[in-house]
């Protein structure tokens, strides 16, 4: 009998060390950030993922109590499977979202770093939830993660980390509208304001406190984000990027966050520039939407075999669905500008098969798919030399056609609204208003994009101007146009607008 139990013992010994390897579980957890811990983490950061990892093991080996470096292993898991959409690797690495709380769990309460890793592997899986459609769980992953941080705030009032999750919360929560509050109040959501959340995260990256600055690499990222989509001020985002001389030569996960705010901010040039000169290589973690954001810029460059190029690349290797119709809807741009409809009818084809209807530019190319219709050539060219920002070549290109050669009101309101962009983008707010004016009252209606994104600009154009009543109404109108496409994030960008200047 006591051979028998010496062997039962022997063997929950040996099951528990399979938990997570190198772990001694008789001693005492520490959470130590040391330099070696730092060294992995700026690793993981920059994208270099297997080094990372290396570095971590080696860690294990020499302080197997240590916790930081199965907190900094979730990091790897984020990033793996926010960029590969791959449910195989979801379904294998879900298992040590578990076992990680719990291995922080056994760490020193009395250390600030207890609750924030706890915080952060929840904040984590929230992000990847989403991805992977698990909407419900991925908000209780983030009612648990600002619970956490708000519970360390309260106790570490001084551990300055606890901003960077507290302020893109906030800030997030900020752009929910107050008759969906009470929503936010049962998941225990309370003042959320996106003045305050990026005012959060703006001083942790100027005076980063006790922690001398530890996490500012995620901060920065987080910070360029919220000013660029949620403050609406994308040039103050892109100014920040190279005020702040963040490295998007060598690191991969900067140099995608500056190619994708370029896309987004009519700046193809700099965004080609960027993903042109990013060292690449094995030790980088694959990045399939880099092809993706290369082939778009190149269609907004008017490089239409070179965006042809990276777009069938990304569809024909990425794994996952999102921007999957988006980027054979470009393609089938790209062969109907070039004349050839073959190519062009094949690829909107495969729209309607291919990919899911998550993301609001993949709702659109479906729709668009669907309808049959295919944009005025003048209108189309216009448009992607536009959302390059080359807008005087795409003044050029309207300019030589009048509103009324248009038969079809889609296309009258088509050429209004992106006439109407353009004389924004190049400062010409007088006939920017009108012809944003002119799209909502033809357009209110209908469930294209053009009279909602139409009220969203002119809240933005009057928000400028601290006109504060009529940008607001304009902010609301966006809102109450419920069938449109891009509905949420149009949504979303009319929220911040209208808790930017309801909030101070």
């Amino acid at each position: 009998m006591r051979n028998l139990l010496k062997k039962l013992i022997f063997f929950v010994c040996i099951s528990s060390s399979l938990l997570m390897p190198g772990l001694s579980y008789g001693q005492a957890k520490v959470f130590d950030f040391n330099a070696r811990c730092e060294q992995a983490y700026h690793q993981i950061m920059m994208m270099k993922t297997g080094e990372g990892q290396r570095i971590l093991n080696e860690e294990i080996r020499s302080n197997p109590n240590n916790l930081i470096p199965y907190f900094l292993e979730n990091y790897i898991d984020m990033f793996t499977l926010f960029f590969h959409e791959n449910k195989a690797e979801y379904n294998t690495s879900f298992l040590n979202r578990e076992k990680r709380i719990k291995l922080m769990q056994q760490g020193p309460k009395n250390s600030p770093f207890y609750l924030f890793t706890q915080a952060m592997i929840y904040e984590q899986w929230g992000i990847v939830k989403l991805k992977y459609e698990e909407n419900i769980s991925a908000m209780w992953d983030f009612r648990r993660a600002y619970l956490a941080a708000e519970e360390n705030n309260k106790a570490f009032p001084d551990f300055s980390a606890n901003k960077i999750i507290m302020g893109p919360m906030k800030a997030m929560i900020g752009t929910v509208p107050s008759s969906y509050r009470w929503i936010t109040n049962i998941l225990g959501f309370n003042n959320g304001s996106v003045n305050d959340g990026i005012a959060l995260l703006k001083s942790y990256i100027n005076d980063p406190g006790n922690d001398g600055g530890l996490f500012k690499d995620e901060a920065c990222f987080y910070y360029a984000y919220m000013e660029f989509y949620i403050a609406h001020k994308p040039e103050a985002a892109m100014k920040f990027i190279r005020d702040q001389k963040l490295d998007i030569v060598n690191n991969a996960l900067y140099a995608f966050m500056a190619a994708n705010l370029a896309l987004n901010d009519h700046e193809a040039g700099y965004g080609l520039q960027v993903l042109e000169n990013m060292q690449k290589g094995p030790e980088y973690l694959k990045m399939p939407v880099l092809n993706y954001e290369f082939g778009t810029l190149k269609l907004y460059h008017m490089d239409l075999n070179g965006a042809i190029h990276y777009l069938d690349i990304f569809v024909n290797n990425f794994k996952g669905k999102f921007y999957i119709k988006d980027a054979l809807s470009k393609l089938s741009w790209a062969y109907y500008l070039q004349g050839n409809m073959k190519e062009a009818e094949n690829y909107r084809k495969l729209v309607l098969t291919r990919g899911n209807t998550v993301v609001d530019a993949d709702k659109v190319a479906l729709r668009e798919a669907k309808s049959g219709q295919w944009s005025d050539p003048e209108i189309l060219k216009a448009r992607m030399l536009m959302n390059g920002g080359y807008f005087k070549e795409a003044l050029q290109v309207l300019r030589q056609k009048k509103i009324e050669d248009y038969h079809k009101l889609i296309n009258k309101i088509e050429y209004a609204y992106f006439l109407a962009r353009i004389h924004d983008e190049l400062g010409n707010e007088k006939e920017a208003v009108q012809l944003y004016e002119a799209t909502i009252k033809a357009g209110a209606d209908r469930p294209e994009y053009y009279a909602a994104r139409s009220a969203l600009q002119l809240g933005f154009i009057y928000e400028k101007r601290k006109d504060t009543a009529i940008a607001l109404n304009y902010f609301r109108q966006c809102l109450n146009m419920n069938e449109k496409e891009y509905k949420s994030s149009l949504d979303q960008r009319a929220k911040a607008g209208i808790n930017r200047l309801t909030i101070r």
